[in-house]
């Protein structure tokens, strides 16, 4: 560096820090499009999920709620946390395991009326598990309503 004058250095330093910066605003836009938060079904009536945005909600599968569409692949059910209810539309094949009192998480948006319309669907794997995200909104949920039926 010593032929360089010391206009030529800060200019160049100014060009390194910029594109070090760009760099990390690319890596943080990239990495924040493929973060998927997980909301109840509190939170997303409560209006706390995000309107244009990918999420998961997830909870149990409401008993009586699931219809199936004469294309026998669009599916209505209701996800609830026993608190509050989501509805949900989703289509394709459901896994095996979906059921009705069974623990669930769907992953997709929010549609213009308010209904969750799911392009992924994940069920339980055997009798005693839920997805924690879930079970800890059921439990969450539980609390909420004891607290307001002691009030």
């Amino acid at each position: 560096m010593a032929g360089l004058s010391r206009r030529k250095v800060l200019i160049l330093s100014g060009l390194a820090v910029a594109a070090v910066a760009a760099g990390g605003a690319l890596i943080y836009s990239a990495m924040s499009e493929n973060v998927v938060f997980f909301y109840s079904p509190t939170q997303v009536a409560e209006g706390k999920a995000p309107q244009n945005h990918t999420f998961r909600v997830g909870g149990m599968v409401k008993k009586g709620s699931v219809e199936t569409a004469s294309d026998g692949l669009t599916t209505r059910f209701v996800v609830t946390d026993d608190a509050r209810d989501v509805r949900c539309v989703y289509k394709g094949v459901l896994p095996d395991l979906f059921a009705e009192n069974t623990g669930v998480v769907a992953q997709g948006k929010l549609n213009v009326s308010g209904d969750f319309v799911a392009t992924e669907v994940l069920a339980k794997h055997d009798e005693n598990y839920m997805p924690p995200e879930a079970a800890k909104a059921m439990e969450d949920a539980k609390k909420a309503k004891a607290a307001k039926g002691g009030a």
